[in-house]
This record gives C-alpha cells, sequence and structure tokens, in this order.
C-alpha cells in the first residue's frame, strides 16, 4: 500500500497528557487517585469564571470574533503594549506552532535547549524545520553559551523556555542579556514564559518588561496556569507588530472560541486572586523541592509550579512506583520525573509515595 503519511513522523515522539486520575484509582480500588502530571493549579476556576462561561455558552452556535478583539484589548491594557502588538490562539504551544510557521521554511532550523518542552520537538518537524537541541547543562537549565555558538544561518528561531519545562530551572538577567546579544538580529529569539506568575527570583527577568521591544523577541505567555483557563486553551504572544500580523495570518481560523475568549477576560479581571493563588503554590513548591531533598534526590530550585527529580534511568520504575500508591507523577525515561505542586494534603501524598518509591 501507499504511504500515505510523512515517513519521519514514525520517529517523532507523541506528546504525552498526564493519565485520567478516575482510571487509576478504579484500576487500584481507590476512592480516588492524586494527578500531579500536568501541571495544572489545582484551586478551581477563578471566581466569575463559571458565570462567563454559562453565558457565553448560550450563543455557541455562532461564530467567536476571529479577531478576539476585546481579550486582546485587555492583554494590551493589563500587561502595558499595544493591541496590535498581540496574537492570540489555543494555549501558547499553539502560539509556538504558529511562529515556527511564519518563520520557517523546510531545512531551516530551530533551536532549543533539550530538555526542554516536550512539544518543541513536534512543533519542528510538523513544519519540515530541522530540531537543534543544545543539552541542558549541569544544572539541568539552559546552556546559553552553547545555545549561542549552535546557532548558523539556517538558524531562524530559538526557543527559550524559562522558567524551564520540566526542569523548572531558571535564566538570569545578566545570562540572558548576553546571551540576546549574540543572536543576529534575523533570528527570532522566543521567549516561553508560561510559568512567569510564579517567579520569585527577582535576577529572573520578566520577558515583556525587559525585552519586549527588541525586535527580535517575542514572548509566550499562557492562561492555562497560574489563570486556571486549562481546560479552555488560551494563549498569547507579544511580539513587534508585523511578528503579530504574521502569526495573526497563520493561526487556525476562529481557534479561540468564544467560550475561552469570554473565559479568559473573566479571569483577567481577578489579578488580586491569581497573586493569592500563586502565594500558595509557591509555598508549598519550596516545602516540595526541600522534603524531597531531604530524601537524598537533588532537586534543582525551581521557579516554576513543579519540581524536578533528576532520578535518569530511575525515572520510570519511581513514576510506576507512585502510581502504585495513587498518585500520578510525570516520568521522562532516562531523565527525570516532573511533580507538579497541588494540595499541601495532595503533596504530603505524594511524600509518602515518593519515601516509599526511593
Amino acid at each position: 500500500m501507499t504511504k500515505l503519511t510523512r515517513a519521519d513522523l514514525e520517529a517523532l515522539p507523541s506528546y504525552v497528557p498526564g493519565r485520567n486520575p478516575a482510571d487509576l484509582a478504579r484500576e487500584l480500588g481507590l476512592p480516588e487517585a492524586i494527578k500531579l502530571a500536568s501541571n495544572e493549579v489545582p484551586y478551581g476556576p477563578l471566581p466569575g469564571v463559571v458565570e462567563a462561561i454559562a453565558e457565553a455558552a448560550s450563543g455557541v452556535h455562532r461564530y467567536p470574533d476571529m479577531g478576539v478583539v476585546a481579550l486582546r484589548e485587555a492583554l494590551a491594557e493589563r500587561y502595558e503594549v499595544a493591541a496590535e502588538r498581540i496574537a492570540t490562539g489555543c494555549g501558547s504551544v499553539a502560539l509556538c506552532e504558529h511562529l515556527a510557521r511564519a518563520t520557517c521554511l523546510p531545512g531551516d532550523e530551530i533551536l532549543y535547549s533539550w530538555r526542554s518542552f516536550e512539544a518543541y520537538p513536534i512543533v519542528a518537524a510538523t513544519t519540515g524545520a530541522t530540531s537543534v537541541r543544545v543539552p541542558n547543562n549541569a544544572g539541568h537549565g539552559h546552556d546559553l553559551p552553547a545555545m549561542a555558538a549552535a546557532v548558523t544561518d539556517r538558524t531562524r528561531m530559538v526557543l527559550v523556555c524559562n522558567p524551564n519545562n520540566p526542569t523548572g530551572t531558571s535564566i538570569r538577567r545578566a545570562d540572558l542579556d548576553r546571551f540576546l546579544d549574540a543572536v543576529p538580529d534575523d533570528v527570532l529569539v522566543v521567549l516561553d514564559e508560561a510559568y512567569r506568575e510564579f517567579v520569585t527570583d527577582p535576577d529572573v527577568p520578566d520577558g515583556l518588561q525587559v525585552y519586549g521591544d527588541r525586535p527580535n523577541v517575542a514572548i509566550l505567555r499562557t492562561l492555562s496556569k497560574a489563570w486556571g483557563l486549562a481546560g479552555l486553551r488560551v494563549g498569547f504572544l507579544v511580539a513587534q507588530p508585523e511578528v503579530a500580523a504574521a502569526v495573526r495570518k497563520v493561526v487556525t481560523p476562529f481557534s479561540t472560541s468564544a467560550v475561552a475568549q469570554a473565559a479568559a477576560l473573566a479571569a483577567l479581571r481577578q489579578q488580586d486572586e491569581v497573586l493569592r493563588r500563586c502565594a500558595l503554590v509557591v509555598a508549598e513548591r519550596d516545602r516540595l523541592g526541600e522534603a524531597v531533598r531531604k530524601l537524598g534526590v537533588d532537586v534543582p530550585d525551581s521557579q516554576a509550579n513543579f519540581i524536578w527529580l533528576p532520578l535518569g534511568d530511575r525515572s520510570t520504575e519511581f513514576g510506576a512506583a507512585c502510581e502504585s500508591r495513587g498518585v500520578i507523577v510525570r516520568p521522562f525515561p532516562g531523565d527525570g520525573v516532573r511533580v507538579t505542586v497541588g494540595t499541601p494534603a495532595e503533596n504530603d501524598a505524594f511524600l509518602v509515595a515518593a519515601e516509599a518509591a526511593l
């Protein structure tokens, strides 16, 4: 039979979603299982969001505003940038795909640290671009000097995940300044800041405030994490007007649904509550990291809403051991295990499972 799909995709790993906790609970005969695998915030929708969703649901027989005008204007006001510099999409990962479409042709290169966000290789491959992976440094973060040295005349886009997913490590301003100064002006540097709201280190720069005016920098943000809209998929980017306009041209039409737009507008009115919830997450993140270090694991400092256990070849076994005790974590075979920060009770359950597993 004639091959109907691209042969090169056979070697491409699939994106791995977090396992359904209800399925695990049934398997184990438990009343419930705990999911700490998907970097969700555990405190439910923000006030007003459910009501906005219900109101918007009455109009789902109509197409949404394709220009996402009201949401882009609200984001522009919230982040103090011009609306023409904003593009929205189905989560920040979709906007990463759209940036790749807008910048790369087959054979061009997309450069990123590895291990980093597992969607990056998929984004590069589906665009027809070549992945250039630069190994993480000994501290499980971006090796920026090596990344700068890996830029060639075929490099069209560089992805910098700060804080990094899945390791939680972060890049400080002086290092990022040097890196951006070293990258040629005709290479787009994408600062993926999906976890920016959880950053507490004052030396880790806010990309929008510090680098937003650089012509070759685009910043990705999401409302899936701190803003609690993971189930509705709303992300946005801020870039120079011509870059944002190019992305809006290639975005799948109507990809930000009417319900998602309404929920995002409602969520953006709850900044104080978001800050309160982020503070809860940060406190538990620090407690969780310190507790796991006491179990003998060299957990790097995290600036995200998860921690990283660099367990290497023990990662899959550790993940399975936690699941056998009703706690779902996210192993990356051969590298480590990512554990999302949950509620205090959920984190305590993980620590019990981790102690037994280790």
